[in-house]
């Protein structure tokens, strides 16, 4: 059953601060209490139903081209990127790293009389203003002025080209499916009571826990551990494996790993949550760690496991839509199994990313509207996890590439042969390039720096356009730039290509010139 629109109001109130100034200009612009629906004239030619990115960018889209749209959202415009994930916890991150910055300004012949003071309430409001005011960008009246019918409300397939929202029916030639992802929730007993976390409602502290427990090492659990224990939390960081980031490389995991030791960060490895309890103000994990029972005592739980897709409610077996345990089941050219319908973003996705969603949205335009054969598959696809430092990769990981047939190589270059990594004092991290043997093409890469997701677009540009590892000795990088790093893998890629034989050749031609 779709949720009413008390649960709605509920929803949104869990993930904002209704009575925060900047919040209210948040929801006014997307999900504005007193907005009136439109009545529906006529077939749309695409019926969006969600609007994160990739709703907003395919109902955007169809009507720049001069398409009659219709976008219905449930909760706030703007989806899990502006309300809840990208846009707030980066806001976060960059507060934490500038606590982090004037703690460790010794480094570099900084001296603070007094220890700097972390004002946690004042980082959040910042956080919460920044985000209000993107929030236009997204708000429901930008749309409508872009000529779009935006529809507030659940919205629910009641036939093959029919959406049906809270009793209005929109007819459509074409649809897409936009409706994102959710936390994933542990089947831990007695962790409801506990008041925890999750992505959605963790932007609404205003005031710090003193220990917080992280169940999760992915990217999500990682950067907010990470950035609640420099504001001064006791962050305890709880994984069912032997490492973090599981999903990258090791080496690159095992750096970020160091560092988060290193700020005092407790990682309890082999662990699982058994039960959660509330003692008075405080709460309980009991956990299996390492095969021992152990308790840890906390004032906070954030939940960092993951993602499930929102499929729920929206009537798809009406519409002949077939779903999996993953999502929304898409082929290569994000079509459903109605071929009137697409789905777009982490509603069909492995790759919960919002460039991922504005990407898919633009196949789902071209395939949906003009007959298109663009394939999602063909997408080269970045990502970043944003701790300190992050972790960039793009193509193929090693293993993947040789899995793929491919004969690999590796190139990796330290950042502590780069210069302007070592004058920045951060110069624990490398670039690595993947690469075909066979013909000098890229195939992956992997960047862990401080700015790393600032220096990846580079690799990404050069694997979409079929480059070879030459090209990056070819590009003149300015000096100095720890995107140097590339240029010399480059530059080591060139001197491989230089064998004995040809050392041979070229000695002997210098000789004939003499």
């Amino acid at each position: 059953m779709p949720p009413t629109n008390r649960e709605i109001l509920t929803s949104i109130r869990h993930m904002m601060l209704v009575d925060d100034p900047y919040d209210q200009q948040l929801i006014e612009n997307c999900h504005p209490p007193n907005w009136t629906n439109p009545t529906p004239a006529g077939k749309y030619n695409l019926v969006v139903v969600g609007a994160g990115t990739a709703g907003l960018v395919s109902a955007a889209g169809a009507a720049g081209l001069g398409a009659k749209v219709a976008l219905v959202e449930r909760t706030l415009l703007g989806g899990d990127c502006l309300n809840v994930g990208c846009v707030p916890s980066k806001g976060i991150i960059r507060a934490s790293r500038a606590v982090f910055d004037a703690r460790n300004g010794h480094t570099f012949g900084v001296y603070i009389s007094s220890s700097p003071t972390m004002n946690f309430a004042e980082a959040m409001e910042r956080m919460r203003r920044l985000r209000a005011d993107i929030s236009t960008n997204d708000s429901a009246q930008r749309f409508r002025d872009l000529g779009i019918s935006i529809y507030l409300g659940n919205a629910k397939f009641v036939g093959p080209s029919t959406v049906e929202v809270d009793g209005t029916r929109l007819n459509f030639d074409r649809a897409v499916i936009a409706t994102g992802a959710a936390p994933s929730e542990p089947a831990i007993p007695g962790l409801e009571e506990t008041d925890y976390f999750t992505n959605e409602t963790i932007f609404t502290l205003t005031e710090l826990p003193r220990r917080m427990a992280v169940v999760g090492a992915g990217p999500i659990g990682c950067e907010l551990a990470q950035s609640f224990q420099r504001f001064g939390s006791q962050v305890t960081l709880l994984t069912h494996g032997t490492s973090i980031l599981p999903k990258e490389d090791a080496d690159a995991a095992e750096i970020v790993r160091r560092q988060m030791e290193r700020e005092q960060m407790r990682i309890l490895y082999r662990t699982e949550p058994l039960r959660a309890e509330k003692r008075g103000v405080e709460k309980v994990l009991h956990l299996s760690c390492d095969g021992r029972e152990q308790e840890l005592v906390c004032d906070a739980i954030l939940v960092g496991i993951g993602r499930r897709p929102n499929v729920e409610g929206l009537g798809l077996e009406a519409a002949g839509v077939s779903v999996s345990r993953h999502g929304v089941e898409v082929d290569d050219r994000l079509r459903t199994t109605n071929p009137r319908i697409y789905a777009a973003g982490d509603i069909c996705s492995r790759y919960k990313f919002t460039h991922a969603a504005d990407a898919m949205a633009r196949i789902v335009l071209a395939n949906a509207l003009f007959f298109g054969r663009r394939r999602a598959s063909a997408l080269t696809l970045p990502w970043c996890t944003y701790t300190d430092p992050e972790i960039a990769h793009v193509g193929y990981y090693e293993a993947d590439a040789r899995a793929a047939g491919f004969e690999v190589a590796t190139i990796t270059e330290k950042l502590r042969h780069n210069d302007r990594a070592i004058l920045d004092g951060e110069d624990e991290g490398f670039a690595r390039i993947h690469y075909n043997r066979k013909n000098g093409k890229i195939l992956g890469g992997t960047i862990i720096a401080r700015h790393a997701g600032e220096m990846i677009s580079e690799l990404t540009l050069a694997i979409t356009t079929g480059q070879k590892v030459s090209v990056l000795a070819s590009t003149i990088h300015p000096y100095p730039t720890q995107a140097e790093a590339l240029k010399r893998i480059g530059d080591d890629y060139m001197r491989q290509r230089l064998t004995p034989t040809l050392k041979k050749i070229f000695e002997r031609w210098f000789v004939w010139r003499r």
